[in-house]
Protein backbone atom coordinates (compact mmCIF):
# COMPACT_ATOMS: atom_id res chain seq x y z
CA UNK A 1 0.00 0.00 0.00
CA UNK A 2 1.08 3.55 -1.41
CA UNK A 3 1.32 5.92 2.06
CA UNK A 4 2.75 8.97 0.41
CA UNK A 5 0.08 9.31 -2.44
CA UNK A 6 0.68 11.20 -5.94
CA UNK A 7 1.88 14.52 -4.85
CA UNK A 8 4.59 13.20 -2.71
CA UNK A 9 6.09 11.13 -6.00
CA UNK A 10 5.62 14.26 -7.80
CA UNK A 11 7.68 16.31 -5.43
CA UNK A 12 10.31 14.05 -5.53
CA UNK A 13 10.35 13.55 -9.56
CA UNK A 14 10.65 17.88 -9.25
CA UNK A 15 13.65 17.43 -7.03
CA UNK A 16 15.17 14.73 -9.30
CA UNK A 17 15.27 16.69 -12.62
CA UNK A 18 16.28 19.62 -10.42
CA UNK A 19 18.90 18.19 -8.97
CA UNK A 20 19.95 16.74 -12.32
CA UNK A 21 19.74 19.86 -14.06
CA UNK A 22 21.93 21.50 -11.78
CA UNK A 23 24.35 18.96 -11.94
CA UNK A 24 24.85 19.61 -15.78
CA UNK A 25 24.69 23.37 -15.43
CA UNK A 26 27.27 23.23 -12.44
CA UNK A 27 29.43 20.47 -14.33
CA UNK A 28 29.34 22.75 -17.89
CA UNK A 29 30.12 25.96 -15.87
CA UNK A 30 33.18 24.16 -13.97
CA UNK A 31 34.66 22.95 -17.26
CA UNK A 32 34.10 26.32 -18.75
CA UNK A 33 35.99 28.13 -15.59
CA UNK A 34 39.01 25.52 -15.88
CA UNK A 35 39.35 26.04 -19.69
CA UNK A 36 39.59 29.59 -19.00
CA UNK A 37 42.03 29.56 -15.92
CA UNK A 38 44.53 27.45 -18.26
CA UNK A 39 44.12 29.65 -21.07
CA UNK A 40 45.34 32.58 -18.93
CA UNK A 41 48.83 32.05 -18.23
CA UNK A 42 49.46 34.99 -15.81
CA UNK A 43 46.22 33.98 -13.96
CA UNK A 44 47.67 30.72 -13.58
CA UNK A 45 51.29 31.76 -12.79
CA UNK A 46 50.11 34.31 -9.94
CA UNK A 47 47.80 31.59 -8.33
CA UNK A 48 50.96 28.58 -8.49
CA UNK A 49 54.31 29.70 -9.51
CA UNK A 50 54.20 32.86 -7.03
CA UNK A 51 53.41 31.19 -4.21
CA UNK A 52 56.52 28.58 -4.86
CA UNK A 53 58.70 31.22 -5.86
CA UNK A 54 58.05 33.32 -2.61
CA UNK A 55 58.43 29.58 -0.54
CA UNK A 56 61.90 29.80 -1.66
CA UNK A 57 62.79 32.99 -1.71
CA UNK A 58 62.05 33.60 1.88
CA UNK A 59 63.05 30.03 2.82
CA UNK A 60 66.53 29.55 1.16
CA UNK A 61 67.39 33.22 -0.69
CA UNK A 62 66.50 35.68 2.09
CA UNK A 63 68.25 36.08 5.65
CA UNK A 64 68.08 38.35 8.33
CA UNK A 65 71.57 36.48 9.49
CA UNK A 66 75.06 38.04 8.62
CA UNK A 67 77.76 35.96 7.01
CA UNK A 68 81.24 36.19 5.93
CA UNK A 69 80.97 39.96 6.80
CA UNK A 70 84.09 41.36 5.21
CA UNK A 71 85.94 43.30 8.18
CA UNK A 72 89.24 45.51 7.50
CA UNK A 73 91.52 44.76 10.39
CA UNK A 74 94.84 47.51 10.40
CA UNK A 75 97.23 45.48 12.86
CA UNK A 76 99.05 49.00 14.15
CA UNK A 77 100.67 46.20 16.78
CA UNK A 78 102.18 43.23 15.14
CA UNK A 79 103.12 41.48 18.07
CA UNK A 80 102.02 37.69 18.13
CA UNK A 81 99.90 38.68 21.13
CA UNK A 82 98.22 40.95 19.04
CA UNK A 83 97.49 38.28 16.58
CA UNK A 84 96.47 35.88 19.16
CA UNK A 85 93.71 38.02 20.26
CA UNK A 86 92.89 38.22 16.60
CA UNK A 87 92.83 34.74 16.00
CA UNK A 88 88.57 34.01 16.55
CA UNK A 89 87.92 36.68 13.26
CA UNK A 90 89.66 34.08 11.20
CA UNK A 91 88.10 30.68 10.24
CA UNK A 92 84.77 32.18 11.36
CA UNK A 93 81.70 31.53 8.74
CA UNK A 94 80.17 35.23 10.09
CA UNK A 95 83.50 37.41 9.68
CA UNK A 96 85.79 37.55 6.89
CA UNK A 97 88.97 39.94 7.84
CA UNK A 98 90.56 41.54 5.40
CA UNK A 99 94.33 42.56 6.43
CA UNK A 100 95.31 46.35 5.39
CA UNK A 101 97.94 48.26 6.10
CA UNK A 102 96.68 51.55 7.81
CA UNK A 103 93.77 53.42 8.53
CA UNK A 104 93.56 55.32 5.04
CA UNK A 105 93.21 52.00 3.64
CA UNK A 106 90.33 50.56 5.65
CA UNK A 107 88.32 54.08 5.51
CA UNK A 108 88.42 53.97 1.80
CA UNK A 109 87.21 50.64 2.06
CA UNK A 110 84.49 51.69 4.22
CA UNK A 111 83.18 54.81 2.35
CA UNK A 112 82.90 52.61 -0.74
CA UNK A 113 81.20 49.74 0.88
CA UNK A 114 83.57 47.18 0.65
CA UNK A 115 83.92 46.26 4.03
CA UNK A 116 80.59 46.66 7.08
CA UNK A 117 83.65 47.44 9.82
CA UNK A 118 87.19 48.25 11.14
CA UNK A 119 89.18 46.61 13.83
CA UNK A 120 92.16 48.56 14.84
CA UNK A 121 94.84 46.65 16.64
CA UNK A 122 96.62 50.05 18.45
CA UNK A 123 100.05 50.61 18.57
CA UNK A 124 100.47 50.14 22.28
CA UNK A 125 98.33 46.97 22.54
CA UNK A 126 100.40 44.68 23.67
CA UNK A 127 102.12 46.76 26.62
CA UNK A 128 98.39 48.15 27.77
CA UNK A 129 97.51 44.42 27.42
CA UNK A 130 99.89 43.68 30.36
CA UNK A 131 98.72 46.08 32.20
CA UNK A 132 95.49 45.02 31.82
CA UNK A 133 93.75 47.60 30.35
CA UNK A 134 94.37 47.28 26.33
CA UNK A 135 91.83 48.29 23.92
CA UNK A 136 90.63 47.48 20.08
CA UNK A 137 88.65 50.13 18.23
CA UNK A 138 86.07 48.93 16.39
CA UNK A 139 84.43 50.93 13.69
CA UNK A 140 81.26 49.83 12.05
CA UNK A 141 79.22 50.88 8.66
CA UNK A 142 75.70 51.82 10.05
CA UNK A 143 74.24 52.47 7.15
CA UNK A 144 72.79 49.17 7.67
CA UNK A 145 72.45 49.47 11.69
CA UNK A 146 70.74 45.56 12.02
CA UNK A 147 73.80 44.13 10.61
CA UNK A 148 76.49 46.43 12.27
CA UNK A 149 75.19 45.45 15.83
CA UNK A 150 75.33 42.02 14.43
CA UNK A 151 79.03 42.24 13.61
CA UNK A 152 79.66 44.24 16.72
CA UNK A 153 78.53 41.03 18.99
CA UNK A 154 80.56 38.48 16.61
CA UNK A 155 83.27 41.03 16.99
CA UNK A 156 82.76 40.56 20.68
CA UNK A 157 82.22 37.19 20.71
CA UNK A 158 85.58 36.26 18.98
CA UNK A 159 87.28 38.32 21.44
CA UNK A 160 85.49 36.59 24.07
CA UNK A 161 86.38 33.26 23.23
CA UNK A 162 90.10 34.56 23.41
CA UNK A 163 89.91 35.51 26.91
CA UNK A 164 88.08 32.74 28.29
CA UNK A 165 90.60 30.42 26.45
CA UNK A 166 93.16 32.62 28.50
CA UNK A 167 91.41 31.97 31.62
CA UNK A 168 91.10 28.37 31.26
CA UNK A 169 94.78 28.01 30.65
CA UNK A 170 95.63 29.74 34.01
CA UNK A 171 92.75 28.01 35.81
CA UNK A 172 91.20 31.05 36.35
CA UNK A 173 87.71 32.65 35.45
CA UNK A 174 87.84 35.85 33.86
CA UNK A 175 85.19 38.38 33.04
CA UNK A 176 82.93 37.87 29.73
CA UNK A 177 85.25 39.93 27.67
CA UNK A 178 88.41 39.00 30.16
CA UNK A 179 91.06 42.22 29.78
CA UNK A 180 90.38 43.57 26.54
CA UNK A 181 88.04 46.70 26.19
CA UNK A 182 86.33 46.66 22.78
CA UNK A 183 85.62 50.50 21.90
CA UNK A 184 82.82 50.88 19.16
CA UNK A 185 81.93 53.57 16.85
CA UNK A 186 79.05 54.09 14.45
CA UNK A 187 79.78 55.78 11.17
CA UNK A 188 77.13 56.92 9.23
CA UNK A 189 74.15 56.13 11.29
CA UNK A 190 75.41 57.24 14.52
CA UNK A 191 72.03 57.02 16.79
CA UNK A 192 71.64 53.62 15.08
CA UNK A 193 68.42 54.47 13.93
CA UNK A 194 67.27 51.70 11.43
CA UNK A 195 64.55 54.51 10.03
CA UNK A 196 67.62 56.35 8.11
CA UNK A 197 68.30 52.66 6.37
CA UNK A 198 64.79 52.09 5.42
CA UNK A 199 63.68 56.10 4.69
CA UNK A 200 66.31 56.57 1.90
CA UNK A 201 65.22 52.89 0.10
CA UNK A 202 61.42 54.23 0.42
CA UNK A 203 62.21 56.69 -2.36
CA UNK A 204 63.14 53.64 -4.73
CA UNK A 205 60.33 51.73 -4.10
CA UNK A 206 57.89 54.64 -4.01
CA UNK A 207 59.97 55.89 -7.89
CA UNK A 208 59.16 52.21 -8.90
CA UNK A 209 55.38 52.40 -8.15
CA UNK A 210 55.06 55.46 -9.74
CA UNK A 211 57.02 54.92 -12.69
CA UNK A 212 56.71 51.09 -13.83
CA UNK A 213 53.93 49.94 -11.32
CA UNK A 214 51.29 53.00 -12.84
CA UNK A 215 52.45 53.72 -16.33
CA UNK A 216 52.33 49.88 -17.12
CA UNK A 217 48.46 50.24 -17.13
CA UNK A 218 48.67 53.38 -19.80
CA UNK A 219 48.66 51.86 -23.60
CA UNK A 220 46.44 48.77 -22.17
CA UNK A 221 43.94 50.79 -20.66
CA UNK A 222 43.03 52.97 -24.08
CA UNK A 223 43.39 49.81 -25.96
CA UNK A 224 40.39 48.27 -23.25
CA UNK A 225 38.42 51.16 -23.80
CA UNK A 226 38.93 51.27 -27.18
CA UNK A 227 39.81 54.98 -27.54
CA UNK A 228 43.53 54.21 -29.45
CA UNK A 229 41.22 53.10 -32.39
CA UNK A 230 39.71 57.01 -32.34
CA UNK A 231 43.76 58.37 -32.00
CA UNK A 232 44.73 56.61 -35.25
CA UNK A 233 42.22 58.54 -37.29
CA UNK A 234 43.28 62.03 -36.23
CA UNK A 235 46.77 63.59 -37.32
CA UNK A 236 48.23 62.50 -34.05
CA UNK A 237 51.77 60.73 -34.04
CA UNK A 238 52.03 57.50 -31.74
CA UNK A 239 55.16 59.65 -30.19
CA UNK A 240 52.93 62.28 -29.31
CA UNK A 241 50.51 59.95 -27.87
CA UNK A 242 53.40 58.09 -25.07
CA UNK A 243 54.52 61.64 -24.54
CA UNK A 244 51.44 62.92 -23.58
CA UNK A 245 50.71 60.22 -21.53
CA UNK A 246 53.80 59.98 -19.60
CA UNK A 247 54.34 63.20 -18.67
CA UNK A 248 51.83 63.32 -15.79
CA UNK A 249 53.31 60.83 -14.33
CA UNK A 250 56.77 62.32 -14.62
CA UNK A 251 55.42 65.69 -12.79
CA UNK A 252 53.46 62.79 -10.38
CA UNK A 253 56.82 61.21 -9.84
CA UNK A 254 58.83 64.78 -9.34
CA UNK A 255 56.46 65.67 -6.85
CA UNK A 256 56.37 62.24 -4.68
CA UNK A 257 60.37 62.85 -5.01
CA UNK A 258 59.92 66.12 -3.50
CA UNK A 259 57.73 65.23 -0.66
CA UNK A 260 60.01 62.14 0.29
CA UNK A 261 63.11 64.54 0.66
CA UNK A 262 61.42 66.96 2.71
CA UNK A 263 60.02 64.20 4.91
CA UNK A 264 63.06 62.62 5.43
CA UNK A 265 64.58 65.79 6.43
CA UNK A 266 62.01 66.87 8.31
CA UNK A 267 59.97 64.53 10.10
CA UNK A 268 62.18 61.76 10.30
CA UNK A 269 65.95 63.92 10.49
CA UNK A 270 67.18 61.44 8.01
CA UNK A 271 71.05 63.10 7.56
CA UNK A 272 71.80 64.32 3.74
CA UNK A 273 75.46 64.22 3.46
CA UNK A 274 75.59 64.09 -0.05
CA UNK A 275 74.65 66.93 -2.35
CA UNK A 276 71.04 67.83 -2.67
CA UNK A 277 71.48 68.09 -6.44
CA UNK A 278 73.51 64.85 -7.20
CA UNK A 279 70.23 63.03 -5.10
CA UNK A 280 67.61 64.63 -7.05
CA UNK A 281 69.33 63.82 -10.56
CA UNK A 282 70.53 60.42 -10.01
CA UNK A 283 66.49 60.34 -8.95
CA UNK A 284 65.08 61.98 -11.52
CA UNK A 285 67.29 59.30 -13.48
CA UNK A 286 65.84 56.17 -11.85
CA UNK A 287 62.33 57.50 -12.33
CA UNK A 288 62.65 57.82 -16.37
CA UNK A 289 64.14 53.74 -16.11
CA UNK A 290 60.86 53.36 -14.08
CA UNK A 291 58.63 55.03 -16.86
CA UNK A 292 60.30 53.20 -19.52
CA UNK A 293 59.74 49.68 -18.25
CA UNK A 294 56.27 50.58 -17.58
CA UNK A 295 55.61 52.15 -20.93
CA UNK A 296 57.31 49.33 -22.46
CA UNK A 297 54.70 46.67 -20.17
CA UNK A 298 52.34 48.37 -21.22
CA UNK A 299 53.05 48.07 -25.07
CA UNK A 300 53.38 44.45 -24.02
CA UNK A 301 49.84 43.36 -22.07
CA UNK A 302 46.71 44.11 -23.95
CA UNK A 303 44.59 44.60 -20.83
CA UNK A 304 44.83 46.39 -17.75
CA UNK A 305 45.07 42.96 -15.39
CA UNK A 306 47.58 41.84 -17.18
CA UNK A 307 49.72 44.26 -17.38
CA UNK A 308 49.43 45.25 -13.86
CA UNK A 309 50.45 41.59 -12.84
CA UNK A 310 53.44 41.75 -15.24
CA UNK A 311 54.62 45.01 -13.51
CA UNK A 312 54.17 43.44 -10.13
CA UNK A 313 56.47 40.66 -10.64
CA UNK A 314 59.22 42.39 -12.75
CA UNK A 315 59.34 45.66 -10.67
CA UNK A 316 57.38 46.65 -7.29
CA UNK A 317 58.27 43.25 -5.98
CA UNK A 318 61.91 42.73 -6.83
CA UNK A 319 62.44 46.38 -5.75
CA UNK A 320 60.87 45.80 -2.60
CA UNK A 321 62.76 41.99 -1.94
CA UNK A 322 65.78 41.56 -3.94
CA UNK A 323 67.24 45.19 -4.28
CA UNK A 324 68.73 45.28 -0.78
CA UNK A 325 66.09 47.71 0.97
CA UNK A 326 65.57 45.29 3.84
CA UNK A 327 67.75 41.77 3.32
CA UNK A 328 71.29 42.03 2.63
CA UNK A 329 71.86 40.93 -0.25
CA UNK A 330 75.86 39.49 0.39
CA UNK A 331 74.34 37.22 2.35
CA UNK A 332 71.84 35.79 -0.18
CA UNK A 333 72.76 32.70 -2.48
CA UNK A 334 74.66 33.41 -5.57
CA UNK A 335 71.68 33.34 -7.96
CA UNK A 336 70.05 35.89 -5.90
CA UNK A 337 72.83 38.16 -6.12
CA UNK A 338 72.93 37.74 -10.01
CA UNK A 339 69.14 38.47 -10.45
CA UNK A 340 69.32 41.40 -8.02
CA UNK A 341 72.42 42.83 -9.81
CA UNK A 342 69.99 42.65 -12.97
CA UNK A 343 67.49 45.08 -11.62
CA UNK A 344 68.08 49.02 -11.98
CA UNK A 345 66.34 49.33 -8.20
CA UNK A 346 69.39 47.54 -6.75
CA UNK A 347 71.96 49.58 -8.28
CA UNK A 348 69.54 53.29 -7.39
CA UNK A 349 68.74 51.58 -3.54
CA UNK A 350 72.97 51.06 -3.07
CA UNK A 351 73.53 54.76 -4.66
CA UNK A 352 70.19 56.80 -2.91
CA UNK A 353 71.44 55.06 0.57
CA UNK A 354 75.01 56.20 -0.15
CA UNK A 355 74.07 59.91 -1.34
CA UNK A 356 72.28 60.01 2.17
CA UNK A 357 74.48 58.01 4.56
CA UNK A 358 77.76 58.30 3.06
CA UNK A 359 77.79 60.81 1.01
CA UNK A 360 79.26 61.73 -2.15
CA UNK A 361 81.48 59.20 -3.48
CA UNK A 362 82.19 59.22 -6.89
CA UNK A 363 83.25 55.65 -7.72
CA UNK A 364 79.60 54.41 -6.68
CA UNK A 365 78.41 57.45 -8.39
CA UNK A 366 79.54 56.69 -11.63
CA UNK A 367 79.07 53.41 -11.41
CA UNK A 368 75.14 53.48 -10.70
CA UNK A 369 74.93 55.82 -12.80
CA UNK A 370 76.46 54.45 -15.74
CA UNK A 371 74.41 51.20 -15.09
CA UNK A 372 71.17 53.46 -14.94
CA UNK A 373 72.09 55.36 -18.08
CA UNK A 374 71.89 52.08 -20.05
CA UNK A 375 69.04 50.67 -18.92
CA UNK A 376 67.45 54.06 -19.97
CA UNK A 377 69.23 53.70 -23.59
CA UNK A 378 68.32 50.21 -23.62
CA UNK A 379 64.56 50.22 -22.41
CA UNK A 380 64.03 53.55 -24.58
CA UNK A 381 65.06 51.43 -28.12
CA UNK A 382 62.70 48.02 -26.82
CA UNK A 383 59.93 50.51 -25.90
CA UNK A 384 60.31 52.60 -29.04
CA UNK A 385 59.78 49.46 -31.03
CA UNK A 386 57.70 47.40 -29.25
CA UNK A 387 55.41 50.80 -29.24
CA UNK A 388 56.06 51.75 -32.66
CA UNK A 389 54.69 48.45 -33.62
CA UNK A 390 51.75 48.35 -31.20
CA UNK A 391 50.26 51.79 -32.27
CA UNK A 392 50.72 51.48 -35.85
Amino acid sequence: MNIHGPAHHESEARASVYTSGFSRRFVALLRKEVRQVLRDKSNLAVGLLLPVALILLFGYGLSFDVKHAPVAVVMEDRSPTARDVLAGLQGSDYLAPVFVTDMIEAERLMRGGDVDAIVRVPMDFSRRLNQGDARLQLVLNGVDSTSAFTIEGYVGGAIGTWAQQQADRNGNKPPATGNVEVVQRMWFNEAGESRWYLVPGLIALVLTLIGAFLTSLLVAREWERGTLESLFVTPVRPLEIVLSKVAPYLVIGVIDLSMCLLASHFLFHVPMRGSLMAIVMVSMLYLVVSLLLGLFISAAARNQFQASQIALLVSFMPAMMLSGFVFDLRNTPVAIQVISQLLPATHFMTLIKTLFLAGDHWPTIIQSVAILTLYAVVLTIATHAKLRKTLE
